[in-house]
Formats: structure tokens, C-alpha cells, sequence
């Protein structure tokens, strides 16, 4: 398994998004997804799905320790007491007595951030998580999360693809050290595979073009993947993608697709971003 080291954890570089997933697809999915390869599983408090998750874990029958779970609490619930609550009650849900990466899923100007990372290091030292981290946190405030926590952040998840330039933030990663969880790798399809970088590259290598996109995600240092899909047939080509290399110049191509400086995932309490 490829993975990702940061500040003491080991990440595995492709993992299964769960977001919009519900009920006995979700669960059977994850299941599945472990059985072709999977060892990251990426859930949230918001996303209503632990129980299917963590069932579908339980369903595969791999060891525990064989697998990275992560989970997030919501921006509404990560004041001290609440971060901590949230996280026990995910728990729960999740049948687990800790998960491997407990993220604060957003940012809330509302609540002191001091208050918030000393909560999420609260439930570090507590045992309800291995390590933590933080979830669309542009850079100055990332650099302040981690100066102010007691133990490494190992991740900040944010949603990045080849239409979306991360650079300001992802230095803010790599200089800390902790990965960078690419949320939404592949923008949802659509018209970024069809893009001349992409099917070029794809025709050449006798990939698809969801296999190229995240081999641009994976082979940049410091980057993990975690692509959604609600397809069984997709689980296995997601995975697949160790077995090839983008040249410089590939590389180079699709990251130039950034122009579009699309977001997918903009909100009314979305943080004020980096500029591109």
C-alpha cells in the first residue's frame, strides 16, 4: 500500500470518499472497497453515515489495525466540551474505539481557534483518535492551528484538483510537515476528462481519465487522494494507479488546467480563501 508519511502518521495515498453516500449502498461499498484494496476511509459527523461506514468495516473482516480511518467533527460542534462530545458520539456510531485522523471538518470564526485545537488535542490525549488535524483551513490559519497544537497536525483536507490551484496552501502543509488530503480529486468528472492533458495522457498510457487525474494527485509529495464514487466497477481504477508515471511535462500540462480556478465546494460560512 502507498502511503503518505506526515508528522507521524502513515497515509494511505488513495482512499474511499464517503460523502452523499447513505444506507446499504454505502455500507456495501465500503466493504468492497476494502475487499479490492482500500485501507483509508474517509467519513464525517455531517455526512450521516458512520453507522453504514463502520458496518461496512466490520463487513469486510480485515484487521483494524490494517486500516486508516478518518472522521470529522462539524464547525458548529468544535468549541471545548462539544469537539470532544461529537467525536465520542462518532465513535459510536462508527462501532470504534478510536479513529486513526480526527479533522475539525471547517473553521468557525465564532468559536476561539485556541479553544478548538486545544479540544481536538484534548481528544488525542484522551485516546479517541491517533492523530489530528484540520479541513478547509486556508494557509494563515493553518499556520496558526498547528502553532498553537500541542501534538503535529497531520492533515489539512481542502478540496483540490487540476481546475483548482492549492499552491499557497499546500507550502503551508509541506512546511509543517502534514499531508494534503485532496478532497473532490477529480471535480466530478465531467469536462476536466476531457481535456487534452488528460486524454492525451490517458490514450498514452492506455489509462482512464479518472486514473489520470489522481496519478497527478499521488505524485505530487505530500498529497493523498479521496476520490467518491458510488460505482463498485469504479473502487478497483481508482486504486490503480501505481503503476505508471506522469512525465514533468504531463505534470506540468494538467496543473496549468488550474486557469478555471473552479470551486466546487464554496458556502455561506466557507472561510475567506487564498487567492490562487
Amino acid at each position: 500500500m502507498h502511503t503518505v508519511s506526515a508528522n507521524g502518521a502513515e497515509i494511505p495515498a488513495i482512499g474511499l470518499g464517503t460523502w452523499t453516500l447513505s444506507g446499504d449502498s454505502c455500507l456495501e461499498l465500503v466493504s468492497h472497497a476494502i475487499s479490492v484494496g482500500y485501507r483509508h476511509i474517509d467519513t464525517a459527523a455531517m455526512y450521516e453515515n458512520e453507522q453504514e461506514v463502520g458496518e461496512g468495516i466490520r463487513q469486510s473482516g480485515i484487521a483494524r489495525e490494517d486500516l486508516f480511518v478518518t472522521t470529522k467533527v462539524w464547525w458548529t460542534d468544535i468549541a471545548t466540551g462539544d469537539l470532544e462530545r461529537s467525536t465520542e458520539a462518532s465513535l459510536e456510531r462508527l462501532g470504534l474505539d478510536q479513529v486513526d485522523l480526527l479533522l475539525i471538518h471547517w473553521p468557525n470564526p465564532q468559536i476561539p481557534l485556541p479553544d478548538s485545537i486545544r479540544a481536538l488535542n484534548a481528544a488525542r490525549d484522551r485516546g479517541l483518535t491517533r492523530h489530528i488535524g484540520v479541513s478547509n483551513f486556508p494557509a494563515g490559519l493553518l499556520d496558526e492551528a498547528a502553532h498553537l497544537s500541542e501534538a503535529p497536525l497531520v492533515a489539512n483536507q481542502v478540496e483540490y484538483h487540476p481546475y483548482l490551484a492549492q499552491d499557497t496552501v499546500y507550502r503551508a502543509c509541506r512546511s509543517t510537515g502534514m499531508s494534503m488530503v485532496s478532497y473532490c480529486p477529480l471535480c466530478r468528472g465531467g469536462a476536466l476528462f476531457e481535456e487534452t492533458a488528460i486524454r492525451d495522457a490517458a490514450e498514452r498510457y492506455g489509462k482512464s481519465a479518472a486514473q489520470i487525474a489522481l496519478r497527478w494527485h499521488v505524485q505530487q509529495d505530500g498529497v493523498v487522494a479521496i476520490p467518491r464514487t458510488s460505482r463498485k466497477d469504479r473502487l478497483g481504477e481508482n486504486l490503480d494507479v501505481f503503476d505508471f508515471a506522469l512525465s514533468d511535462t504531463e505534470m506540468k500540462q494538467i496543473s496549468n488546467l488550474s486557469g478555471r480556478h473552479l470551486r466546487v465546494c464554496d458556502y455561506n460560512f466557507s472561510p475567506v480563501w487564498d487567492k490562487a
